[in-house]
């Protein structure tokens, strides 16, 4: 059961817990609060009844299924994976309708437009080791953009790889994506251009212990409901990458400004250390949802206000969490991810969970 460290305002309680077939990394949700889909290490999509706790596989890639989006008001789920494939699952037929290769390379993440007409997948490989980083040229686009109604190409923006996160703004007008470097750029979808580009250099690290190479980066990120406004999250600057010591961080930014202005960030405090992997805007808009892995401190999820930035409430979720999602309601947090893995190998296809909390 996760433990609970309570504030005013928002409350969260959890409900349920399923065990899931393998680690899970995406997540979408349907109408139905006791259905929803994830997509994991095993390549699967599997549809989970939440009370019953069972689930089906009914899809999936060669490799690791990174992300998992339901296309608004329709029965159809798309999924990318490390084998550089997005696939369209017809949820009616159970079946894979369309499958497109995108990269080369990994989908380090995929995300559909609010109006549900276009998705973009972001990719690029980091070669560890060296003295310096230095960047290496594209060997194929790092952003792609698909219409998802006919899986036609639409366009392909230039980054420096790896890229591993992206968002579309709520206006369906501008796609933003982000590096391991912390480098943020911005495109104007109907003119195809560069609109905003700046560094934030608070979530990437030089490892001097245990080896040595750049890590962390920008995990997720999300507009803000006026689009004016871009929210990121992932782990501060380490010196030790294999542990995962950074502090829990996001950043706010005033993307329009020239250059880009940071208006905010996890405030002194209220955070412990632990890679943040994911973020969510509650559908009332008065606060945000940060959740990933906990290595020292008492929580992997915390509720922001939006507002002002203040932590509202927080909890230890005891496992890594890969994705947080508010229900259309509003009145549920569903979060996909692992738990410790069992030295026991009968044991190794159950580590996977999925956990719902009631809010209040």
């Amino acid at each position: 059961m996760a433990e609970e460290n309570k504030h005013p305002k928002v409350l969260a309680k959890q409900a349920k817990e399923v065990r899931l077939p393998t680690s899970a990394y995406g997540l979408a949700l349907s109408d139905d609060d006791n259905l929803c889909h994830v997509t994991g290490m095993d390549g699967g999509v599997h549809a989970v009844e939440i009370q019953s706790g069972k689930t089906k596989r009914i899809g999936g890639h060669d490799s690791y299924a990174a992300s998992l989006e339901r296309l608004p008001g329709s029965q159809t789920l798309i999924s990318a994976g490390y084998d550089g494939r997005i696939l369209w699952h017809d949820l009616a037929k159970r079946e894979v309708v369309r499958d497109v290769k995108a990269h080369d390379f990994w989908s380090w993440q995929m995300k559909v437009s609010a109006d549900g007409t276009r998705l973009a997948s972001v990719t690029g490989r980091y070669a560890c080791g060296g003295y310096k980083y230095e960047p290496a040229p594209e060997v194929e686009p790092s952003v792609r953009v698909y219409d998802t109604a006919t899986g036609e190409h639409l366009a392909k923006f230039p980054h420096i790889p790896p890229v591993q996160s992206l968002a579309f703004s709520p206006d369906n007008r501008f796609l933003a994506a982000g590096n391991l470097m912390g480098e943020i750029r911005v495109w104007d979808l109907a003119k195809r251009e560069q609109v905003a580009k700046w560094t934030t250099g608070s979530f990437t690290g030089w490892g001097i212990i245990k080896g040595h190479y750049y890590t962390g980066g920008i995990f997720d990120m999300r507009f803000s409901d006026d689009s004016n406004e871009l929210l990121v999250c992932g782990m501060g600057s380490t010196r030790d990458p294999a542990a995962g010591n950074g502090k829990q961080l996001w950043q706010r930014f005033d993307w329009r400004s020239s250059p880009a202005k940071k208006l905010d960030e996890t405030h002194s405090g209220e955070h412990g250390a632990g890679l943040m992997e994911t973020l969510d805007q509650h559908p009332s808009g008065e606060y945000f949802v940060m959740a990933g892995r906990l290595f020292k401190g008492n929580w992997n999820v915390a509720f922001f206000d939006t507002a002002t930035g203040k932590l509202l409430h927080s909890l230890d979720c005891g496992m890594r969490c890969s994705k947080a999602r508010f229900n259309a309601a509003g009145d549920k947090l569903f979060i996909a991810g692992t738990v410790s893995q069992s030295n026991d190998k009968k044991k190794i296809k159950q580590f996977g969970r999925l956990k719902v909390f009631n809010l209040s």
